[in-house]
């Protein structure tokens, strides 16, 4: 199967990438290189003959007819997005044009190439989201695939409504997609902005390692490679028209979550102080969800899918992960707006 894969120079997308080709799958890395996007996460796989590159922005419906013809691809998964909920409290404009605008050009270039290729029912169209579009959770629950959507942020707004453009699109086109909503991802590869990184990265220069409010904030981890795995498992198996629900089944509040890095740290990098003692409790972010939770049941029940990867696992890895491989993350670091305080506007 030949898959075209936005967003496949990013955190997740190149997870899948990776993978896709590891399992013999032919890709087509279709990402405008934004400032979150490094083509070093896929440089494992770039030599293969299997593995494309295309830096072409998915709000160019020209480029993407092209992308189309040229490689035919049997399948889209659409990971390309802005995703960084502080920077689109400063900047939701981005986040509009490439989510919302962006899936509509997407869909309908991956409409006019279904159609010009006879319908073929064995297309798809996997839309990946996020868990966020249900909004905030109480301290009991979980989020379904039946869960009404209530965004908070205007990143979870825009990808609420590319979600919505996808269902309708399916619904009045007759496009066969499929959707998958997840829980926040960690592993390696993770650009240095979000909390995980910062915490270590901060924490092995010896700079304060902020957490928003007291920490009291809940969210589901789920490892990255875990993710990519279920991603393909919903492409390949998942129903037309379905939605499923990923999530790695690791609740922690985001307090709990540091001290468990800084702890690690404590044991493979000592100072001759711990580590926690750099936390900084600093005002929090407008609009902060208090926890979200995932309930995995279909994926589980219909495809057979579950995390491999605890919490107490998947941590000690990426924090290997980075101590090992300084040379990817110290020139991200360099990039606009990383290590600063965003999501402060009101």
């Amino acid at each position: 199967m030949k898959l075209l894969v936005t967003g496949g120079a990013g955190f997740i997308g190149s997870a899948v990438v990776r993978q896709a080709v590891a399992a013999g799958h032919g890709v087509v890395n279709v990402d405008c290189l934004t400032y979150a996007a490094c083509l070093e996460n896929v440089a494992s796989v770039a030599a293969s003959p299997l593995y494309a590159f295309e830096q072409v922005d998915i709000r160019d419906a020209e480029a993407l007819a092209r992308v189309f013809v040229a490689h035919r691809p049997d399948a889209v998964m659409h990971l390309a997005a802005e995703s960084h909920v502080d920077r689109s409290i400063d900047g939701p404009g981005a986040f509009i044009d490439t989510n919302v605008r962006g899936t509509y050009t997407l869909l309908e270039a991956a409409r006019a190439y279904w159609q010009d290729q006879g319908r073929p029912e064995s297309f798809r169209f996997h839309h990946i989201s996020t868990d966020e579009v249900f909004g905030s959770l109480g301290p009991e629950g979980q989020f379904t695939e039946e869960t009404p959507y209530d965004p908070r942020s205007p990143y979870s707004a825009s990808k609420a409504a590319s979600d919505h453009l996808v269902r309708a699109w399916h619904h009045t086109y007759g496009l066969p997609v499929v959707l998958s909503n997840c829980s926040n991802n960690y592993g390696p590869f993770h650009f240095p902005e979000k909390l995980i990184p910062v915490v270590i990265l901060n924490a092995l220069a010896g700079r304060p390692v902020p957490v928003y409010g007291q920490g009291l904030n809940v969210r589901d981890w789920l490892y990255v490679e875990d993710h990519a795995a279920a991603l393909l498992m919903v492409l390949e198996k998942g129903a037309v028209g379905r939605s499923y629900n990923i999530g790695g089944e690791n609740e922690a509040t985001n307090i709990d979550l540091v001290r468990k890095i800084c702890a690690i740290l404590d044991r493979k990098r000592p100072d001759a102080a711990p580590h926690a003692g750099l936390i900084e409790f600093v005002t929090d972010r407008p609009g902060h969800d208090l926890r979200y939770a995932i309930d995995a049941t279909r994926i589980r029940s219909e495809l057979g899918w579950k995390p491999s990867v605890t919490l107490d696992e998947g941590l000690e890895r990426t924090v290997d992960w980075y101590l090992a491989n300084e040379s990817w993350w110290r020139p991200l670091q360099a990039r606009q707006g990383v290590g600063e305080r965003l999501g402060v506007a009101r």
